[in-house]
């Protein structure tokens, strides 16, 4: 297309090279020079034109001002090693670290939270041309907020959202919503020196045996329409919306993956005798809260926060927690019955 266009000009640069003289001299350029100018010039505008592309390209963005996905394979050891913790690979090219505390013992209606069920932190990174995106949730006691959250601003990891998730709980625990973009190692080194001040755990959890649920967990993804899976003894569910989300990011924006907290969480720990305490969250659009609300406390369940996790978003999204301690065939009823206000993808 470049040459295209500078074959097109030839004789426009031809007539302006004719009123054009060499210094010194007064002579017009003859016919040999003008086609070396020519030449030139074209060289020069291809030149630019190339780089550009590869400017662009580097930062993975289109002429849209949208990131593009990037295929190529990243290296996470040296994040690891910053972060001090290993992560691993989810769909959509997320690199996610969980960092549960285990060190906290909290209790919430009667029931002790096994981290898994509500008190697992997490960090996840997508790598966008040259840079990266951090996004995460950090659990934290009261005590433990304003230290963590000075930190992170003086190492330039912003703070999006901080609120509850559940009720009544013992000790308090509030959940840092974070997000950062640049040079993967240097946000990861920012995350742990913060997170140096609290007492998470940084040691990778002591794989043990998968325990008997002590509820019928087959069932419950019949009811469910969705299968769940068995972590840390509390039965998860991760159910992606169908939608697109994207965020901005500087100038240009870039999907989200459900990977990145984005997909509704919903958990079971089996308490006695075919019981659970469940807990969670929906990822809603605004038309979605009040059916959802209402598909929740028609069922027996509490709705115990509302809020949002990012700021920049879009469609906004609205974070629904939830609590509940009963049947757990009965509190799936009643879950299936709010996602079917959601639009999620189905099984």
């Amino acid at each position: 297309m470049m040459f295209s266009w500078c074959n097109v000009q030839t004789t426009d640069l031809g007539g302006m090279m004719r009123k054009i003289q060499t210094p010194g001299n007064g002579h017009y350029f003859n016919r040999r020079s003008r086609r070396t100018i020519i030449l030139i010039a074209c060289a020069l505008l291809l030149f630019v034109s190339l780089l550009s592309f590869e400017n662009s390209s580097a930062l993975g963005k289109t002429d849209g001002n949208e990131f593009v996905q990037q295929t190529n394979t990243v290296d996470w050891k040296p994040v690891e090693q910053a972060l001090g913790k290993s992560g691993s690979m989810q769909p959509g090219d997320v690199y996610k670290v969980s960092l549960p505390r285990s060190d906290l013992k909290v209790t919430a209606a009667g029931v002790e939270l096994k981290p898994t069920l509500a008190l697992g932190s997490w960090v996840a990174f997508k790598r966008m041309g040259d840079m990266t995106v951090v996004m995460g949730d950090l659990v934290l006691t009261e005590s433990e907020v304003t230290p963590v959250l000075s930190k992170l601003q003086q190492r330039g990891v912003e703070t999006t959202a901080l609120h509850n998730h559940v009720l009544n709980e013992s000790p308090r625990v509030m959940y840092m919503h974070i997000h950062a973009m640049g040079d993967a190692v240097t946000i990861a080194k920012a995350i742990h020196e913060a997170l140096a001040l609290t007492k998470t755990p940084f040691a990778a959890s002591a794989s043990t045996a998968t325990p008997e649920m002590g509820i019928d967990t087959k069932q419950i993804d019949e009811i469910m329409g969705q299968s769940g899976k068995v972590n840390g003894g509390v039965y998860q569910f991760s159910i992606a919306r169908a939608d697109e989300i994207t965020d901005m990011m500087g100038d240009h924006k870039m999907v989200i993956p459900p990977a990145m907290g984005l997909a509704q969480a919903i958990n079971f720990q089996p308490t006695a005798a075919g019981k659970a305490a469940i807990t969670g969250d929906f990822v809603l659009i605004a038309g979605e809260v009040n059916p959802v609300i209402k598909a929740l406390r028609d069922n027996g369940i509490e709705v115990t926060a509302l809020h949002s996790h990012m700021l920049t978003e879009n469609p906004r999204l609205f974070f629904m927690h939830f609590w509940g301690n009963d049947d757990s065939l009965r509190l799936a009823h009643g879950l299936r019955a709010a996602l079917d206000n959601v639009n999620v993808v189905r099984k």
